[in-house]
């Protein structure tokens, strides 16, 4: 199914989900389903479909940036829960993953956004679980204060530091703390990661950003100079 919707000054086609897939969940937000967007510039993961995930935050964290002009896509995992493998526990309860079909539509994008969630020694883990495979610049979002050097001491590549223990192929390059799963974004909060997304978007790939009016609409709207 095709959605055609205003957001803002600009109109977003986003190719919904071909299923109502399967899992508890509300609406066409279950497990395993993509809501894509017409020409693929950020996607945002969603653990589950569960209330701390769908709608708050990911979903007002998806509007506002597409408010911006960005065009973002949604990928709600088959298998973002719990804890993965290699992560401490996780051999005996590890039922977290992403599957080749997940890494795929992620690459289609240029930007990935993991929404996750309070408790760093298991959400660092799960990060380096997505991103092995996954190629694109990634921005995590989450509740815990937690640092870059907590992601690269498990093997994430993390821009700025020594690559040779990574065993990601995607590199974290920014961190959103203190968004609370379930709970209203504050605007603070909507305004940085939009910033974020800019200029990373902008820093990766500098002659696609020349070319985007992102500016001319929503939230946030000052000019990131590219040198």
């Amino acid at each position: 199914m095709i959605s055609t919707s205003t957001i803002g000054r600009k109109t977003h086609i986003v190719d919904c989900r071909e299923t109502q897939g399967f899992g508890i969940g509300g609406g066409l937000a279950q497990k395993g389903t993509l809501s894509e967007a017409e020409n693929p510039e950020v996607v945002v993961l969603a653990m589950s479909p569960i209330s701390r995930h769908v709608t708050k935050p990911v979903c007002e964290i998806t509007y506002a940036i597409r408010e911006a002009g960005i065009q973002t896509s949604v990928l709600v995992l088959e298998a973002g829960m719990g804890l993965p493998q290699g992560a401490p526990a996780g051999e005996k309860t590890s039922i977290c993953g992403i599957t080749p079909r997940e890494v795929a539509q992620v690459n289609r994008h240029k930007l990935v956004l993991i929404h996750l969630g309070n408790i760093p020694t298991h959400f660092v883990y799960k990060t380096r679980t997505f991103l092995r495979n996954v190629t694109i610049p990634a921005i995590v979002i989450c509740q815990a204060p937690v640092d870059f050097r907590q992601f690269a001491d498990v093997g994430v590549r993390v821009r700025g530091f020594p690559q040779d223990k990574a065993e990601t192929k995607g590199e974290l390059v920014d961190i959103v703390t203190g968004v609370i799963r379930g709970e209203t974004v504050p605007a603070v909060k909507l305004d940085e990661i939009i910033t974020k997304v800019k200029y990373w978007y902008s820093v990766y790939y500098p002659a696609d950003y020349a070319a985007k009016s992102w500016d001319a609409v929503g939230r946030v709207c000052r000019k990131i100079e590219v040198s």
